[in-house]
């Protein structure tokens, strides 16, 4: 007589792309510009550079959202807390002065990621890899990147705006929030393998922009 065999529970997607991307995310850390800004060894003028092309992405991402919003299966996934584009237009309005958008300058590599994220970003498995890939860096490591900015640069909450989140008093429980509702949205296992490919995508057109402000600032 067989013993049954016992049914091994899927793995969840928000671990899939933790334990996939790692490597993915270790590279995109130790970029030059990532490293220096850091540091303190760049200017404030950097940090702006950086903002602005913070806006074209995220303007990309959140058409996504807003698309995706009326999605039966992914309107789970959007969180009115993490719009970003509003506290990036404040910080720019900072950083350049009432004429930012005269003033800008939107790299190639920044008009390719956003654009990518336009062309995918209808489809669930493409959204939520780059929904997770931007919103809980900015809940994680841009946290790290704030406190950098005001140490090292002398910025204080104005210029900052994008790395607050006034409606998630606590961090932590949101992101696990976060990663319950990616581990909700019921992939079937080509899609979770899609989402995974495309976060290493998106770690890969980040670190395209990282390049770019490199060769300028460092």
């Amino acid at each position: 007589m067989s013993l049954p065999v016992e049914e091994i529970a899927p793995v969840p997607l928000s671990a899939v792309l933790r334990q996939g991307t790692r490597d993915a995310h270790a590279g995109a850390n130790s970029e030059q510009f990532i490293e220096e800004l850091l540091s303190g060894a760049l200017t404030r003028d950097a940090h702006a550079d950086l903002t602005a092309q913070l806006l074209v992405v995220y303007e990309a991402l959140e058409e996504a959202s807003a698309a995706l919003g009326s999605d039966d299966r992914g309107a789970g996934l959007v969180f009115a807390e993490l719009t970003r584009v509003p506290a990036i237009e404040r910080d720019l309005a900072f950083l350049y002065g009432p004429e930012w958008r005269d003033k800008i300058r939107i790299l190639p590599a920044t008009r390719a990621y956003a654009d990518h994220v336009r062309e995918v970003g209808g489809s669930l498995p493409q959204y939520a890899a780059h929904s997770y890939t931007r919103y809980l860096g900015d809940l994680s490591g841009g946290q790290i990147v704030k406190r950098m900015m005001k140490e090292h640069y002398g910025l204080g909450e104005e210029g900052l705006a994008f790395y607050t989140f006034p409606d998630i008093p606590k961090v932590k429980v949101f992101k696990d929030a976060y990663r319950e509702a990616l581990d909700e949205l019921d992939l079937d296992d080509d899609e979770v393998a899609a989402t995974l490919a495309e976060t290493h995508l998106a770690f890969t057109l980040n670190r395209a922009v990282f390049t770019e402000l490199a060769e300028i600032h460092c």
